[in-house]
């Protein structure tokens, strides 16, 4: 509890000189707050694993057993009384963290913060999240399966919360003086759509049309290729693509709109992305196939992922789930095991829409087609509602028009997106937990529609496969880099990717299987992929890595977890370094210089070289892409792994020349001119931290989700790793679950999270997991075969029927 008790003493300073039952700004009640019956002071952990629990419309009891991590093994009955389980407990220990992001998705952050949000909430509106989460509940509902699972779930969630009196709210419902409300399906498909946005809700129509009106085609070419000169597929080159029978969607000759707007809505951070692999049970040094799976996102307190066991009489399931949702997401059960990486496919396309002149129709192949009108009505905390009205054509929303980014009172810019595809993504992984070969596992992947992931496999049978795996367009050569006319029925999307056709691959020659955001195939595939901004370095070192020896273990696995090769400076720095004129140097470029020689491109915590390289690489890409910083204008600058091809190869390149000074530069000129500013800027650091050493230099760390709380986040987490790396680990983002799996019979299983199993700052099962998480060690995974199974087991808790 310290932490709450020093936010506690902050908060009473601020309430000095004010009403103690008023709320100003962000600043709760404190009178409320600092209740001693129903405050801050009730907070202690609901953290009990003994004893018997009566919960409603359960039909027969489940057993609940707790190990030393506080990771609760479910043992039901039947399905829906697991997931009715699974909800009650996820709220026990998540609460107010799995109703927090459906307030984020569905635009409802006004309701909680007040006007501050208004924009956020707007664009969110805007973005068509509520619109999709309400496409998804409709397939959802249209399985009553499915739809009898999410309520249970609904049912379970709602259960604890009937049980919360005021004083044992979550910390964060007495910070922001609200409370919690009843969950619903819909939550959950808000949740979904929330992981929808966070991976496939990126996309750079708007930026690329406007670079393209700026530089012309031969030079936007030239800076976004389709495929770079070096590819390391996820489907190996040598993958044989006959068996396609669809053709590729003809090119019909339109134009881009060389129109785009001045501001794009936020995007989510490109950065994010995971690593999985499989190695078959030849290439596997104990005769059994190996799995891992690590996704980079965001580090949060509490973490994206709650760690759990599901079990009834037909199935026993092991891994990471999402608060909010059913069923395990990336784990194992007692015959396969799977992962996932974000596929990064371009799923969003933009399209220039003109109104007539009361803007209730569009036009569309020479006619005016109806305009349907939805009306946001944001509530905002003290404050009359805002009301927001959202033109939809059948593309989607229109984001931009005359009342949002955007001036032109004929005009707006429609987004297409799969994320609006109705989708039971539910069903995906209610079904995987029960898959028990690849069959399964191919059954399973075809509910999946967004976002677009690598679906890598392995089984106690000894079968490795990964699935790129989404809805795809199946578009025109070109189609989607720019923005299109929207009256021109050619310019949809005419047709999808037959889902067998979505490049897979079964058991591969060279016996791995592996992904980590770089392109899913290469020039062979025959329907149109081209550059979303695909990894190119993590890649390369896992790919090399595995072919480096005959057979690899599981401590093989923890080692290229925690991986921190840089292969990106490795690939340039050398070069820099050799083209310095070290003549002129001062001092302090001397002894940088001679650090930056000495390094050998690994990022551990105490090297002072990935610093260097940082501080160097940030000024030097601003130099040369000082051509992108026009006002009033959405650009995206060029990909690192063009960039230094560019900067190597075409030196002497118009690129190379700073705008803004007499001289013409070369690369080798921006070099020397960026190496002394980085030197000025890692002294300038030093002085004001001390140490120039990676780990204090990156400065990790896990933020509570409201970022205001700073003591309910953890700071200069001691950890190397970063960008472009196989340990992925930045300054708030990383390996956000870190699980490797050998397929014996049971699976024997490791795995480890950057956070904890309770949501309550003041547990102390809060963030115990983050120091052995940094130092590359893991937790053994308890897989229990039944429910009198007691291995490692703390305590027992039972759910019964209410009577």
């Amino acid at each position: 509890m310290n932490a709450i008790k020093l936010i506690a003493s902050f908060l009473l300073m601020l309430s000095v000189g004010y009403g103690l039952n008023v709320k100003f700004g962000s600043v709760p009640p404190i009178g409320k707050f600092l209740n001693p019956y129903t405050g801050i002071w009730q907070n202690e952990t609901d953290e009990t694993t003994t004893g018997t629990l009566s919960i409603p419309n359960l039909k027969d009891k489940v057993t609940v057993h707790y190990d030393a991590q506080l990771i609760p093994h479910v043992f039901a009955q039947n399905e829906n009384d697991l997931y009715r389980a699974q909800g009650y407990l996820t709220a026990k220990h998540r609460l107010w963290q799995m109703e927090f992001q459906t307030f984020a998705a569905s635009g409802r952050l006004s309701e909680i913060i007040g006007e501050a949000a208004l924009n956020y909430d707007r664009q969110e509106r805007r973005r068509g999240m509520v619109y999709g989460a309400e496409q998804t509940l409709k397939k959802m509902s249209e399985d009553p399966t499915t739809l009898a699972q999410v309520q249970a779930y609904a049912d379970g969630v709602n259960s604890y919360i009937a049980h919360l009196k005021p004083e044992d709210y979550p910390v964060e419902y007495k910070l922001l003086d609200y409370q919690p409300e009843a969950w619903t399906p819909k939550k959950t498909a808000l949740l979904l759509m929330y992981m929808t946005k966070m991976l496939a809700g990126g996309d750079n129509d708007m930026e690329n049309t406007n670079a393209l009106r700026l530089f012309g085609k031969a030079r936007f070419d030239l800076l976004f290729p389709d495929f770079y000169n070096y590819t390391e597929p996820i489907i190996p080159k040598d993958h044989d693509w006959s068996f396609i029978n669809v053709l590729q969607t003809p090119h019909p000759n339109t134009e881009p709109v060389l129109e785009a707007v001045a501001e794009t809505i936020t995007k989510p951070d490109p950065n994010y992305g995971s690593n999985n692999w499989a190695v078959s049970k030849e290439k596997s040094a104990t005769g059994h196939a190996i799995l891992a799976n690590d996704p980079h996102l965001g580090l949060n307190l509490p973490n994206i992922w709650f760690v759990m066991q599901l079990s009834t009489p037909n199935h026993n399931v092991f891994g990471a789930t999402l608060p909010g949702a059913l069923g395990i997401i990336s784990g194992f059960n007692e015959h396969i095991s799977w992962g996932e990486t974000n596929a990064t496919r371009d799923v969003i396309d933009w399209y220039k829409i003109e109104f007539n002149t009361n803007r209730t129709h569009y036009k569309y192949n020479k006619e005016w087609k109806p305009l349907k009108k939805r009306v946001e009505h944001i509530k905002i905390r003290g404050q009359e509602a805002y009301r927001d009205t959202v033109l939809y054509t059948h593309h989607g929303p229109v984001v931009y028009d005359k009342n949002f980014k955007s001036d032109n009172n004929l005009s707006g810019y429609a987004m297409q997106w799969t994320g609006f595809i109705p989708g039971n993504g539910q069903k995906t992984f209610t079904e995987m937990n029960k898959a028990k070969n690849y069959d399964d596992y191919k059954k399973a992947l075809k509910h999946w529609v967004a976002p677009a992931q690598n679906f890598v496999f392995a089984s106690t049978e000894g079968d490795i496969a990964l699935w790129v795996q989404g809805q795809f367009p199946n578009k025109w050569e070109g189609q989607g880099k720019f923005v299109m006319d929207g009256s021109q029925p050619e310019n949809d999307w005419q047709s999808f990717i037959p889902q067998k056709f979505n490049a897979h691959v079964k058991n591969p020659k060279r016996g791995f299987v592996s992904s980590a955001n770089q392109t899913p195939v290469d020039e062979a595939y025959p329907f149109y992929v081209f550059n979303d901004g695909y990894e190119t370095y993590r890649n390369r070192v896992i790919n090399n890595y595995f072919n480096s020896k005959a057979q690899f273990s599981v401590d093989d696995f923890k080692d290229l977890q925690n991986n921190n090769y840089n292969l990106k400076a490795s690939e340039l720095m050398p070069y820099m370094l050799s083209l310095m004129d070290t003549t002129r140097f001062n001092s302090d470029e001397k002894e940088i210089y001679q650090l930056a020689k000495h390094w050998d491109y690994n990022n551990a915590m105490d090297e002072f070289g990935p610093s260097i390289w940082k501080a160097w690489w940030d000024v030097l890409y601003d130099m040369v892409w000082d051509e992108f910083e026009v006002e009033n204008m959405a650009l995206t600058t060029p990909f690192t792994y063009q960039t230094i091809a560019l900067l190597k190869n075409n030196g002497d390149d118009d690129f190379m020349d700073l705008i803004n000074t007499p001289e013409k530069e070369t690369a080798k000129d921006l070099f020397r001119l960026s190496f002394s500013e980085a030197v000025k800027n890692l002294n300038t650091w030093k002085t004001k931290h001390g140490s120039l050493k990676w780990v204090n230099y990156k400065g990790t760390f896990a933020g509570h989700l409201l970022q205001a709380l700073p003591a309910f986040s953890r700071f200069n987490i001691p950890i190397g790793g970063g960008k472009n790396i196989v340990n992925a680990t930045a300054e708030n983002w990383g390996p956000s679950w870190r699980m490797i799996v050998e397929m014996t019979s049971p699976p024997t299983a490791l795995g480890i999270y950057p956070g904890g199993q309770s949501g309550n700052p003041g547990s102390q099962f809060y963030d115990n997991f983050i120091d052995k998480w940094a130092a590359g060690d893991y937790y053994q995974l308890h897989f229990l075969p039944n429910d009198t199974a007691t291995k490692a087991i703390i305590g027992t808790q039972t759910l019964t029927p209410l009577k």
